[in-house]
């Protein structure tokens, strides 16, 4: 019965995209616990995209656990909150988890503290503005917690002349092994909720759709029943299918609306933002937390205990890994993120940051083989791509460096999802090729202007 209902009323999607092995058996029925505050944490300026942070603290210096540190640099930038209560041990080059060597604050923490917060208190919401809320939210520090880390106030923020009709909260967590959203959606709807509500204040939004993959059916029940009778909110079941994810791709699925090429959401009068960040928005109203935790899935073949964790911004990747018993003796690669979009790891001093929403752990059986064949033209990457790009054809460009060619087969319409790269039977690294000839293509533009 329910087969034939699901063929009746098959759940919305896009065209194209893949279908990796799901592997969220280790830690979907794991609840999230709290991990215990360890000595030291690593808090890199660095932490989103955009501008970094600028420190407003010096080695010596007494902080509590949400008094700010940093300040924002610029719009596209936002503030860094001391994650414990403790003492500013100095700000010195840390590992970063793109590999590079990043100023970082690092703070010891203090032992004896009960690790409250430094102001603890409810807002008021209902009676500010627009522009004081989102002025409140970029005080927080809040980034996009579904990987992408993009400042939430901005995204709040339209540019003059455009409006969000609609507002999309982002659930769909189609990256295999992660199941960060999935427990948030299970046990912080009230927090959740809260965060819609706000965000739709700012925005003038007339209506929200929470998109959600048909994997996560308990998920689905549980927003279903707990909707507020007086907020417009719509929970829409999607199709179980890789990069459903990614903005464009959801906003096809749940309004059917495409956004042009080389346009925003905003252009088909939507905003996105991840179910984590609406938690978080709803956390700062309740509590005045400011973004200096997240959940975090710690997974994978090679973890001696997956978990789902509340973790301080800035735990170091060791700390993080003992507290779930270690690795096992065959871990041959530990990302931070997804098998898809995540970064691999050199160092294990490395921090738990803004965007990091999952630590997985692979064995040698899941890790593709790295020798690379010539492309053998087979058209897969060209059916799995979800923008309807010719991967082939601009991977071919990028191996003789004509990333200027690159630009007339609209390689910046690319959302460095994957599909390509995961099809290709010739184990070509077309995803990690595009990147590369996207920030060359930047940086020459930079410096013409």
């Amino acid at each position: 019965m329910t087969a034939l209902l699901h063929f009746l009323n098959p759940a919305k999607t896009f065209k194209h995209g893949i279908h990796p092995s799901e592997y969220k058996d280790f830690t979907k029925d794991l609840p999230i616990e709290r991990m215990p505050f360890v000595d030291e944490y690593v808090l890199p300026l660095s932490q989103h995209l955009g501008a970094p942070s600028k420190p407003i603290v010096k080695a010596g210096d007494k902080v509590f656990r949400g008094q700010p540190v940093a300040e924002a640099s610029g719009f596209v930038s936002v503030p860094l909150h001391a994650s414990v209560t403790g003492t500013i041990k100095g700000i010195e080059l840390r590992h970063h988890p793109t590999g590079k060597m990043v100023e970082s604050i690092v703070i010891e923490r203090d032992p004896f503290s009960p690790q409250t917060l430094y102001n603890e208190k409810q807002l008021d919401w209902e009676h500010l503005s627009p522009p004081e809320l989102v002025q409140f939210i970029q005080s927080g520090g809040f980034v996009g917690l579904g990987g992408a880390a993009f400042p939430t106030h901005v995204k709040l923020t339209p540019p003059k002349g455009k409006t969000a009709k609609f507002f999309i909260v982002n659930a769909a967590e189609c990256e295999p092994f992660l199941t960060t959203d999935h427990r948030l959606m299970l046990e912080q709807t009230d927090s959740i909720y809260l965060g819609i509500r706000v965000c739709m204040k700012i925005l003038g939004a007339e209506k929200t759709y929470i998109g959600v993959e048909t994997n996560k059916p308990d998920a689905i029940s549980r927003l279903q029943a707990t909707v507020p009778s007086d907020l417009n909110c719509e929970v829409v079941p999607v199709q179980t299918k890789y990069p459903q994810g990614a903005e464009k791709m959801l906003i096809t699925a749940v309004l059917n609306r495409e956004v042009p090429s080389g346009k925003l959401p905003i252009d088909a009068e939507v905003v996105v933002n991840n179910v984590g960040t609406m938690a978080g928005i709803g956390d700062l109203v309740r509590f005045n937390q400011p973004l200096i935790e997240r959940v975090v899935t710690v997974t994978g073949p090679g973890i001696h205990r997956p978990a789902n964790l509340t973790v301080p911004i800035g735990t170091k990747l060791s700390d993080l890994l003992a507290y779930c018993g270690g690795i096992t003796d065959d871990t041959r690669q530990i990302l931070f993120g997804g098998p898809m979009m995540g970064a691999p790891q050199v160092f294990l001093d490395v921090p738990v940051m803004k965007g990091t929403s999952g630590v997985v752990c692979l064995t040698e059986e899941l890790i593709r083989p790295r020798h690379e064949y010539a492309c053998i033209h087979c058209s897969r990457c060209v059916e799995a791509c979800p923008v309807f790009l010719n991967p082939s054809r601009l991977g071919q460009l990028a191996r003789v460096k004509r990333y200027e060619e690159m630009i007339n087969y609209h390689l910046m319409d690319c959302v460095e999802c994957g599909s390509c790269s995961y099809v290709c039977p010739s184990n070509i690294p077309l995803v990690q090729r595009f990147r590369v000839a996207k920030g060359m293509i930047r940086e020459k533009q930079a410096r013409k202007q």
